[in-house]
């Protein structure tokens, strides 16, 4: 006999037919695909707000670091300006008239019963000496080189005094011995006239304009006169000679 279901169609069990096979495969696929994409976004979004958190961070510590080096800018300033004072010191030091070396020279050179009333130098150029008088006629001026151009080596101006021009002469030949001169020039030469009252063997002023008074009853010699030195002899750039008593 063939068994007959009684029960409404509505209320049978399913049985699978075959016709719609791999259709829950496409469903999970799709499900897996959404699931997918949701987790690619929280990464994504995730990422993002890490960056700006980042960003963040770094934009605070330049701003920390910023305030710092506002802080610690005048210090900056102070190391700069300490630099350039020491610089200056160590320039000035090193271009100064080296007057110890000088005097000694001049101590070793200058004749017998020739002085100097006064000297002055420069490192750069013509010294303006106190008490020196002006060029002499048809003599070249003490601030130019030799060939018309400006002096930029060092000078000291010499004024001094000597018993006659032929004193002057010897001590103009001298003080090329100087170490490091290369030139010496003579500004200006004045002798007075002896005074009817000046005695044998008394020395004074002849009151005829110089101050270098009488040697032995006759009127001394006034003299100014210009030594040029080297670049740097004539500085403290270089030590003393050993001539002079130095080690260098």
């Amino acid at each position: 006999m063939k068994a007959v279901n009684l029960l409404p169609a509505k209320h049978r069990p399913r049985t699978p037919t075959g016709e719609q096979q791999g259709s829950a495969y496409i469903v999970v696929g799709v499900l897996g695909g959404l699931l997918l994409m949701v987790v690619l976004y929280v990464l994504t979004v995730n990422g993002i707000n890490s960056r700006k958190g980042q960003v963040a961070s770094a934009n605070a510590e330049t701003a920390a670091a910023q305030a710092r080096a506002n802080t610690l800018t005048p210090y900056g300033d102070f190391s700069k300006v300490k630099d350039q004072r020491v610089q200056s010191v160590r320039e000035l030091a090193t271009g100064r008239i080296d007057w110890e070396r000088l005097t000694r020279g001049l101590a070793r050179v200058l004749p017998n019963n020739v002085w100097l009333t006064s000297a002055s130098a420069s490192a750069s150029g013509t010294p303006a000496a106190p008490g020196a008088g002006g060029a002499s006629p048809g003599g070249a001026s003490p601030s130019t080189a030799p060939g018309g151009a400006a002096s930029t080596s060092p000078q000291v101006e010499l004024v001094g005094c000597a018993p006659s021009q032929s004193a002057v002469a010897v001590t103009l030949v001298r003080l090329r011995e100087l170490a490091g001169a290369q030139d010496v020039q003579l500004n200006e030469i004045t002798r007075p006239e002896q005074s009817a009252g000046a005695g044998s063997g008394t020395t004074g002023s002849t009151g005829s304009g110089s101050d270098c008074g009488t040697i032995h009853g006759s009127p001394a010699s006034k003299w100014d006169a210009t030594v040029t030195f080297n670049q740097t002899a004539g500085t403290s750039a270089i030590g003393v000679p050993k001539s002079l008593g130095g080690g260098a």
